[in-house]
C-alpha cells in the first residue's frame, strides 16, 4: 500500500479534493433539512444531530475515496491510467521532484536504480550519484539547471555502477541524466529527471573504436607503403611503413609537413597531379618513379595511384599504394627489373621526353614533359579526351618548322636540326628547344621528341640585349652631353659677361638674358641625358624625405591641376637617406606629371606615401632584384588609365613615349630611373589597365655620423664676396670655356695662368716654380687628362688645391684618383658658380 501511494502521489496532487468536500457538505445539509421537516417535533433536534453526524462522516469518506482513486470520473480515470502505465513501465528511470528534496513521483525503473523496495528507500539524483569530482561537478550542473528551470543533459561514468555489478572488480557504468522543468498548477516549481543506463551503448562504441584502431594498425604495418593526398598536393595520411622508408615523423604528416612535391623526386609530382577524368569517374594509374627521402636519397617505387573525380569533374583526394622497388627488396626477373629501371630513368630525367604519332600528337611522356607542357597529359584523359598535339599553341612559323622536323624524322632522314619554339600562353609564355628523332612502336611509325625548357634562358638573353642597348645609348648620350656641356658653358659664360656690361634698360639686355635662359633649358636637357646614362653630377646630402616632400607639395599641387587631387601620406620617424635634393625633387615631379597626364577628363587622385621598410619586409614585395636591406620607400600612385603590359616593359627606355609628337621627349622616366640607380636605389612599377599605376622607389637607409646633419631645402645662403687674390692655373682644352674662365677670374682680382692640356699645365707649374695657389682643370683632355695630371703634381710635391670641372659625374673618375683633397664643379656652370667655387677652395 505504501508503494502504491508513493507511485501515485503526483496524480493525487492534481485531483480536485474540494469536489468531495462540497458533495459531503451538500448531502449533510439535505439530510438535516429532511429530518427537521419530517421527524416528530420532540425528536427533531436529536435526529437532526444524528443525521448531520452520519452524513458528515459519509462526506469525509467520499472525499478520501475520491482522493485515493476509489471514486473517479470516467474520462479522468482512463487518461491517468494510460499516463501512469507509460511512466511505470518506462525503461528509463523517471523522477519528479518539487523543490530541492521533495519527491512527487518515481517509476519502477528509478526505484530499481536506487535499490529501493518502498518509498522510504528513494533518493533524489544528487544523493544517488556521488563519487569522484567529475561526477559531483556534473550533478551540480544538473541541479543548478533544475533550480533555474532550465533543461540540461550530462553523461556520467560511475565506478562501481549502481546495478549489481559492484561485485565485479573494475566494473564501470555509464549513465545519461536529463532534467527539465514541469508545469504545475499554482506556480509551484517541479522538475522531471530522466536517468538512462547507456553502459551497453558505450561498450559497443568502444568495441568499434578498437576495431578501427586495429585496422589502422594493420595498415600502418602493412608490407607496402600507402599515402593519401588532397587535390592541392598536401599529404593528409601516410602509413608507418612508407614513413619509415622516407624517414618522416608521422606527427608531421597531415599538418603541412609533407607534400607531393616534397616526397616525389625529379618533378614526378606533375605525373600525379596532371591526371584528369570525367565527372564521377575513378582513375587508377600505374607509375614507376623515385620518391625523395628526408636524407636526400632516392627510393625507386611503383605507385598504384587512384583518383576519384566529383560530379563537377574536380579531382578529389587520391589514394596511392607504394611498392618498394629498391635493390634487394623483392626478387624479380631480369627483364622485369630492366623495365622498372627504364621507367625510373624515363620519369626521372630532367629532359622532357615524349613519343608522337605522325600528326604530332603526344602518346606518352615523362614527368619533365608534363611540367613543361601540362596540357599534354590533361587533354588525353577522360572518356572523350583526345591526344594533345605538340603543334597546338605555336605560331605559324614555329608550327611549320616543328611539323617539318617531325616529318623528316618519320621519313628517316639522318640529321634533323633542333627547333626553337615559343608557346604563347598569355603573360606566362614559355619557350623550348625540340630535338626530334624517329621512333617505331609495334610496326607504327612515329617520332621521339626531346625538349629543353629555354624560358629562363630566353628571358636572360632578352634582358642582356636590353642592357646592352641601354648601355650603348647611355654611352652615346653621355658623350654627346659632355661635348654639349662645353658649348653651353661658353654660351652661359659669354651671356654673363654681356649682361654685366649692359644695363637692364639697354635693348640688348633682354635678348642676352633670353639667350642665357635658353642655354639653361638646354643644360636641363643634357642633365636628363646624363641622368639616363648615370653620369649626372649629383650633390648627395643627408635628407629626411618627409621634410623634402613637404617643401615641394605646393608646387606639386599646382602641377596636378584643379581637377585632380594630391594626397600626401608621410610616415612617422622616417630614416635618413643620402641623395641629391634637387634631383630627388625632379624624380617626384616627373612621376607626378606622368600621373597627371594619365588621369581621365573628370579628374583623379595622386597619392604620395613614404614609410620605412625593414630588411625582413623586402621579400613581401616579390621583387627578385631588390636585395634585403633597410630602405625608405616612396610610393607615387594614381588611379588613372594604367600601363598596358607591352608598354610597361619599355617605359624606362630612353626616347620611348606614348604621348603625341611634340608633347614628350621620352626622357622623363629614363631620367628618373638613372637618378634612382645613381643614388643606389631601386624603382619598380605595378600597374593594371583601367586601375592606375604605382611607382615604388627604394632608397637605402643612411646613418649619419655626429658631424653630419640633414640639410633643409630652404637653408639661407650667406652673401659671398666675389673678389679675391691668388695665382690660379686654369687647364681647359676647350678654348671658349678657358677664355671665359680666365676673363671672369682676372676681373675679380685673381692672377690666371692658362694651359690647354695636362702636359702643358706641368710645364707652367715648373716655369713658376710651383708657386700656384689653386688649379682649375677639366677632366677629359687630350694627351694627359686631369686625374693623371693631379697624380703627377702630387709626385712632384705640388700641394696646391685642385678643382676638377666636368660634365660627367664626380664618381665617374674619382675612383681613378690618388688620395688627396680636390673639389668638383659640374658643367655647364655660370661665372657666379665658378667664382663661388674658387673662393671656397682658395681661402
Amino acid at each position: 500500500m505504501t508503494d502504491r501511494i508513493a507511485a501515485s502521489a503526483f496524480e493525487r496532487s492534481e485531483r480536485p479534493a474540494s469536489v468531495g468536500l462540497v458533495l459531503a457538505l451538500a448531502v449533510a445539509v439535505v439530510a438535516a433539512l429532511a429530518v427537521y421537516y419530517f421527524a416528530p417535533v420532540e425528536l427533531a433536534p436529536r435526529f437532526a444531530m444524528l443525521a448531520l453526524a452520519f452524513f458528515g462522516f459519509a462526506g469525509v469518506f467520499f472525499l478520501f475515496a475520491y482522493a485515493v482513486g476509489l471514486i473517479q470520473f470516467s474520462n479522468r480515470i482512463a487518461r491517468n491510467d494510460v499516463t501512469k502505465l507509460i511512466a511505470d513501465t518506462a525503461g528509463e528511470g523517471l523522477l519528479v521532484t518539487r523543490g530541492e528534496t521533495r519527491i512527487l513521483y518515481a517509476n519502477d525503473a528509478y526505484m530499481a536504480l536506487c535499490g529501493a523496495r518502498d518509498a522510504s528507500g528513494l533518493q533524489v539524483v544528487e544523493r544517488l550519484f556521488s563519487g569522484p569530482p567529475e561526477v559531483s561537478e556534473a550533478i551540480y550542473r544538473l541541479a543548478q539547471a533544475a533550480r533555474l528551470g532550465n533543461a540540461h543533459t550530462e553523461d556520467l561514468r560511475l565506478s562501481p555502477p549502481l546495478s549489481g555489478k559492484s561485485a565485479v572488480i573494475g566494473a564501470v557504468g555509464w549513465y545519461r541524466i536529463r532534467v527539465r522543468p514541469l508545469p504545475m498548477t499554482g506556480g509551484a516549481r517541479a522538475s522531471l529527471w530522466t536517468v538512462a543506463d547507456v553502459t551497453a551503448d558505450r561498450e559497443r562504441q568502444e568495441n568499434i573504436f578498437q576495431e578501427l584502431q586495429h585496422a589502422i594498425d594493420f595498415l600502418d604495418h602493412a608490407p607496402a607503403g600507402f599515402f593519401s593526398a588532397g587535390a592541392d598536393g598536401a599529404v593528409s595520411y601516410m602509413n608507418k611503413t612508407l614513413a619509415g622508408w622516407l624517414g618522416y615523423d608521422l606527427t608531421q604528416v597531415g599538418s603541412g609537413g609533407a607534400t607531393l612535391a616534397a616526397i616525389v623526386a625529379n618533378n614526378g609530382a606533375a605525373l600525379l597531379t596532371a591526371i584528369s577524368g570525367a565527372p564521377g569517374e575513378v582513375r587508377t594509374e600505374q607509375i614507376d618513379l623515385d620518391l625523395r627521402c628526408r636524407n636526400g636519397r632516392s627510393l625507386p617505387v611503383r605507385l598504384l595511384h587512384q583518383v576519384a573525380f566529383g560530379q563537377d569533374g574536380a579531382a578529389g583526394a587520391s589514394r596511392t599504394l607504394v611498392l618498394n622497388r629498391a635493390a634487394g627488396e623483392q626478387p624479380e626477373e631480369d627483364l622485369r627489373a630492366a623495365e622498372v629501371r627504364f621507367a625510373r630513368f624515363f620519369n626521372s630525367t630532367p629532359m622532357a621526353i615524349a613519343t608522337l604519332d605522325p600528326e604530332g600528337r603526344v602518346l606518352s611522356s615523362n614527368a619533365a614533359f608534363a611540367r613543361l607542357l601540362p596540357e599534354a597529359l590533361k587533354a588525353g584523359h577522360g572518356k572523350d579526351g583526345a591526344p594533345w598535339s605538340v603543334l597546338a599553341g605555336l605560331g605559324e612559323r614555329d608550327g611549320a618548322a616543328l611539323r617539318k622536323a617531325i616529318e623528316d624524322a618519320i621519313e628517316g632522314k639522318g640529321e634533323v636540326r633542333p627547333v626553337n619554339v615559343l608557346f604563347e600562353d598569355g603573360a606566362a609564355s614559355r619557350s623550348a628547344r625540340f630535338f626530334v628523332s624517329s621512333a617505331e612502336d609495334a610496326g607504327k611509325k612515329g617520332a621521339m621528341i626531346y625538349a629543353l625548357d629555354t624560358t629562363e634562358q630566353r628571358k636572360l638573353q632578352e634582358e642582356f640585349a636590353q642592357s646592352q642597348k641601354m648601355n650603348a645609348v647611355g654611352q652615346l648620350a653621355g658623350g654627346i652631353a659632355h661635348d654639349f656641356n662645353n658649348m653651353l658653358t661658353a654660351i652661359i659664360g659669354y651671356s654673363d659677361l654681356l649682361l654685366s656690361s649692359h644695363r637692364p634698360t639697354d635693348p640688348a639686355f633682354r635678348d642676352i638674358r633670353q639667350i642665357k635662359e635658353t642655354a639653361n633649358r638646354a643644360a636641363g636637357l643634357t642633365r636628363q641625358l646624363l641622368a639616363f646614362s648615370r653620369r649626372q653630377t649629383l650633390r648627395p646630402q643627408v635628407l629626411q624625405l618627409g621634410d623634402a616632400l613637404s617643401e615641394v607639395q605646393n608646387l606639386l599641387r599646382r602641377i596636378v591641376g584643379e581637377k585632380n587631387e594630391l594626397e600626401l601620406r608621410l610616415g612617422r620617424d622616417l630614416w635618413f637617406v643620402k641623395a641629391d635634393l634637387t634631383q630627388f625633387e625632379q624624380v617626384v615631379i616627373n612621376l607626378v606629371v606622368n600621373a597627371r597626364d594619365a588621369m581621365p577628363e573628370s579628374g583623379g587622385r595622386v597619392q604620395i606615401r613614404t614609410r620605412n621598410v625593414t630588411q625582413a619586409e623586402c621579400a613581401s614585395f616579390n621583387e627578385p632584384q631588390l636585395p634585403p636591406a633597410d630602405y625608405v620607400l616612396v610610393e607615387v600612385e594614381d588611379n588613372g588609365a594604367g600601363i598596358p603590359p607591352d608598354v610597361k616593359e619599355k617605359i624606362f627606355e630612353p626616347f620611348f613615349t606614348t604621348k603625341e609628337v611634340g608633347k614628350g621627349t621620352g626622357l622623363g622616366l629614363s631620367t628618373v630611373f638613372g637618378i634612382v640607380k645613381q643614388s643606389g636605389g631601386f624603382i619598380f612599377v605595378d600597374s593594371e589597365v583601367g586601375r592606375g599605376a604605382a611607382f615604388r622607389i627604394f632608397l637605402p637607409r643612411y646613418t649619419p655620423d655626429e658631424k653630419e646633419a640633414p640639410q633643409k631645402a630652404d637653408a639661407p645662403k650667406v652673401a659671398a664676396d666675389y673678389t679675391g687674390q691668388g695665382v690660379i692655373l686654369l687647364v681647359e682644352d676647350e678654348d671658349a670655356v678657358r677664355s671665359i674662365g680666365a676673363r671672369a677670374l682676372s676681373s675679380r682680382g685673381f692672377t690666371v695662368l692658362e694651359a690647354t692640356t695636362g702636359l702643358e699645365a706641368l710645364e707652367v707649374v715648373d716655369r713658376v716654380d710651383g708657386k700656384i695657389d689653386l688649379i682649375v682643370s677639366d677632366v677629359v683632355m687630350p694627351e694627359m687628362d686631369g686625374p693623371a695630371m693631379f697624380a703627377e703634381l702630387r709626385k712632384r710635391g705640388v700641394k696646391a688645391k685642385v678643382i676638377f670641372v666636368s660634365g660627367y659625374a664626380e664618381e665617374a673618375f674619382a675612383k681613378n684618383l690618388p688620395e688627396g683633397d680636390f673639389g668638383f664643379l659640374p658643367k655647364p656652370f655660370s661665372i657666379k658658380q665658378l667664382i663661388e667655387t674658387v673662393k671656397t677652395h682658395i681661402e
